[in-house]
């Protein structure tokens, strides 16, 4: 890797420290100028117009606006997971909550959901998102992928979008992963990757790490990566792939990806 794990992570985390300030105080366009070039393409027009690609509008109306202000994913893990009553979920760099929120409804009351995101200004938007909401059951963590702060054997489902392609060490988000799970839990990815190779300058600007560009692996190589953490049954469940940008005709080979798959039970 050509570009410095501490730069990497230095960079996206202003960047989404950023985001998750404006949120708050100022109209949904302009908290989204601070990642005019994320995940996702569209991620420089409207709030409603990109995550409405997304969520439904029920799911959209149940969540408060700083959440959706914030939400900048590829996909809707959520709605792929199968999610069940009781569960305890985990989701990987939670953001303001609003795939948390969403799950949460799906687990119950009996069920707990776990955000996890490096980014203190984004813990304390979800804790004020939740509160807002009146929720009991969702806990918001700091701390980092590659160690996350979860005992062992202790979470059914992880879920994430669109934010382990910004870790440099994809290799310990999915030891980390599969660590966490109890045997036979899930892991629910929606995340970005590329059908091809790329130019090696795109791999070395970390500016384009922070837009989930130069981190995304290719797409068979990030699954090779998933079952060299131990996963079985791994399975693509949805694969879109982007438009290419005049200048920038590489981008016609990224493509988001929602990916699942198990923990061998014992």
């Amino acid at each position: 890797m050509g570009t410095e794990s501490k730069e990497i992570k230095d960079a996206v985390r202003k960047r989404y420290a950023q985001a998750a300030k404006q949120a708050s105080c100022c109209s949904p366009n302009e908290a989204l100028t601070t990642l005019t070039s994320s995940c996702c393409p569209s991620a420089a027009t409207p709030v409603k117009g990109h995550s409405g690609r997304l969520y439904s509008t029920e799911e959209l109306q149940a969540v408060p606006q700083e959440a959706r202000q914030v939400s900048l994913g590829c996909g809707n893990p959520v709605a792929l997971a199968q999610i069940k009553p009781g569960q305890t979920i985990l989701d990987l760099g939670s953001g303001g909550g609003i795939d948390c929120f969403l799950a949460v409804e799906r687990v119950g009351l009996q069920g707990k959901v776990i955000g996890l995101d490096m980014t203190p200004e984004m813990i304390k938007l979800a804790r004020e998102n939740a509160q807002k909401m009146g929720l009991a059951n969702v806990e918001f963590r700091l701390g980092e992928m590659e160690h996350m702060p979860v005992e062992d054997s202790t979470v059914d489902l992880i879920i994430s979008n669109c934010v382990v392609c910004l870790s440099p060490d994809k290799d310990a988000v999915f030891r980390e992963a599969f660590r966490v799970l109890r045997p036979g839990g899930k892991l629910c990815l929606s995340d970005m990757v590329f059908l091809g190779e790329i130019p090696i300058q795109v791999k070395d600007d970390a500016e384009k790490w922070v837009h989930c560009v130069a981190g995304a692996l290719e797409k068979d190589d990030y699954l090779r990566r998933i079952a060299g953490a131990g996963f079985a049954d791994i399975i693509t469940n949805k694969l879109e792939r982007r438009e290419a940008r005049p200048g920038e005709e590489w981008r016609s080979k990224m493509a988001s990806l929602t990916v699942t798959a198990v923990k061998p039970a014992l």
